[in-house]
């Protein structure tokens, strides 16, 4: 199972945000022995977006959405959405019935009557108009939830693009949803520091691993780490029980290349 990201929204194009979201979400994934395959990052144009989305949907991945699903102008993510899946927006039940509740919260907080029939209040109902066959993701912060779509290939699933709300929307839909892939000792890295190493050096060696084992190989090469000056952080990734013995194999290759070697990480 593939887990991908799109997060959504010209703020981050265009750096007047810094994207959190996929930090957050390989940590969220990580918890549950899972791993973010690819993120997307789109801006607001609809066009890109309904092309993103049509693309994931047929992906055959989990895919999470972020942003875009509010009420305002720039706010495309739900037309694209029935746009890319075919079918029309419409009123869901449960997101009508939660943004009314949310609505009253609002009244009651404020010290206001309640006037659904408002214009305002009518505009937020906005919100709660997802594509045709989606069921809805709860949000615990404002109740405004979010959508999910299931395809008979991939699946997306819709959230804010606000982290707060974002975040436990992601774990609600991996644990609902996804739980019977997970498995939290299903995948090791372990890696080395090659002091003063160049890759090209290193390339047979790391082919004759991946040749010879289930792991994949990676590199990470620095010219200036304020500890370890020019190094490679050179590891093996995959399952426990062959990274083990592949990484084994990995420095008695270090050693035939008279390479130095610094602290080992596991993760």
């Amino acid at each position: 199972m593939n887990f991908g990201l799109i997060i959504i929204g010209d703020e981050i194009l265009s750096g007047k945000r810094a994207d959190k979201h996929l930090a957050k979400a390989i940590e969220i994934l990580s918890a549950r022995g899972l791993s973010v395959a690819y993120a997307d990052y789109v801006g607001d144009d609809p066009l890109r977006i309904t092309a993103t989305l049509r693309r994931a949907m047929a992906s055959g991945d989990v895919v999470f959405s972020f942003g875009g699903i509010g009420a305002t102008p720039d706010d495309h993510t739900r037309q694209c959405a029935a746009a890319a899946l075919g079918v029309e927006l419409a009123l869901h039940p449960d997101a009508k019935r939660l943004i009314l509740e949310r609505m009253q919260d609002i009244a009651r907080e404020q010290g206001l009557p309640y006037e659904p029939e408002r214009t305002d209040n009518q505009h937020r109902l906005n919100m709660g108009m997802f594509p045709l066959g989606a069921s809805i993701i709860p949000n615990p912060f404002n109740k405004i939830p979010g959508f999910s779509c299931f395809g008979t290939q991939g699946s997306c699933h819709f959230v804010p693009g606000f982290p707060v709300m974002a975040w436990p929307m992601v774990e609600w839909v991996l644990d609902t949803h996804y739980a019977a892939y997970f498995s939290k000792n299903a995948w090791r890295e372990q890696s080395v520091i090659v002091f003063g190493a160049m890759e090209a050096t290193l390339t047979p060696l790391m082919q004759s691993i991946e040749a010879g084992f289930a792991v994949k190989v990676f590199s990470l090469p620095s010219v200036d780490h304020p500890e370890y000056g020019r190094h490679v952080e050179l590891g093996v990734k995959g399952r426990p029980e062959v990274v083990a013995e592949a990484f084994l194999a990995l420095k008695q290759g270090l050693k035939l290349l008279a390479a130095t070697l610094g602290p080992e990480l596991v993760r």
